[in-house]
């Protein structure tokens, strides 16, 4: 089996069972209120690379992991995200109509719904990763901690916010790495870091080379989106192509160009790549993850 079979036949077990895992922990659409826990559902369920929760899942592999620390981390950073996109999505913010593939919430349902969803799945991913595992005490807190600080104004919430205040102007490479760093790097970092937590025996080290590692990903990540924004067309992207040059939004393809751009994030890739060294086969999912992101298509 080829490097490439082998990944995506994790891929898809991994994001077979990331969907088993959000299906079982999101509330029923059965339950009061119905149509909150209905729309939570249509927004989170069947769609999108599923790039956080697998990064959980492959840091996860690199030591003795618990397994339920593992699916509640993998649900809880799904749920943050999916949450992001619902705000990201309105009428105040990119105001798009389209997002992996289907109408989105406030389209599908109204804007009111919307606010709720997000607001609903913040908080059910926090009360998902509280819930009882074997792990110490100390490390539980600790991923709570984690996934709060990449969340919040320091973190992911900062970073669309800076994003918002700079719409029209120009920003300078180290002006757009910072807010890359917490707008979609924050919840990618922490992602990694949330798998490494679950295993008891990976040490305050290991955890850092592995943020060091998700960093650098993060980076790439965004950069790659950049320049699919402009290569890619609405159908192979699930959400509405050229949106950061219709919006004026400053990106590393207006800064750098195409071809550099695309060259960066090979570059960033590589720079991660050599971070996982230490943790040799082990590290085999996260070095392709990493690969992917810059291969992706959509």
């Amino acid at each position: 089996m080829t490097r490439a079979n082998d990944l995506k036949a994790w891929q898809q077990k991994a994001q077979a069972q990331t969907e088993l895992v959000l299906e079982r922990l999101l509330p029923s659409e059965n339950e009061l209120p119905q149509k909150l826990h209905e729309a939570m559902r249509y927004v989170t369920l069947g769609g999108g690379k599923r790039l956080r929760p697998l990064l959980v899942l492959a840091a996860s592999e690199l030591g003795d992991a618990d397994l339920a620390a593992v699916e509640q981390a993998m649900g809880a950073i799904e749920m943050v995200h999916v949450y992001s996109l619902v705000h990201d999505d309105m009428p105040p913010m990119d105001n798009d109509s389209l997002r992996r593939g289907k109408p989105t919430c406030h389209v599908q349902y109204d804007e009111a719904t919307a606010l709720l969803v997000g607001d609903a799945l913040q908080t059910q991913a926090f009360e998902v990763l509280s819930r009882p595992t074997a792990l110490p005490a100390a490390r539980q807190l600790k991923m709570l901690s984690v996934l709060a600080q990449a969340s919040g104004s320091l973190g992911m919430a900062g970073g669309q916010a800076i994003d918002l205040a700079n719409v029209g102007k120009p920003m300078n490479q180290a002006e757009l790495e910072q807010m890359h760093g917490l707008k979609t790097g924050a919840l990618i970092r922490a992602a990694v870091v949330l798998g490494a937590l679950a295993c008891p025996g990976l040490g305050d080290g290991e955890i850092d080379r592995l943020d060091r590692y998700a960093a650098k990903l993060g980076l790439a990540f965004q950069v790659i989106d950049d320049v699919l924004d402009c290569e890619a067309d609405t159908a192979t992207l699930g959400k509405t192509a050229g949106k950061d040059a219709d919006n004026d939004k400053p990106t590393y393809v207006k800064l750098m160009g195409l071809n550099e751009a695309r060259a960066y994030a090979e570059a960033l890739v590589a720079e991660a790549v050599a971070l996982l060294q230490p943790f040799g086969e082990k590290a085999t999912h996260l070095r392709q993850l990493a690969e992917f992101v810059t291969a992706r298509k959509h």
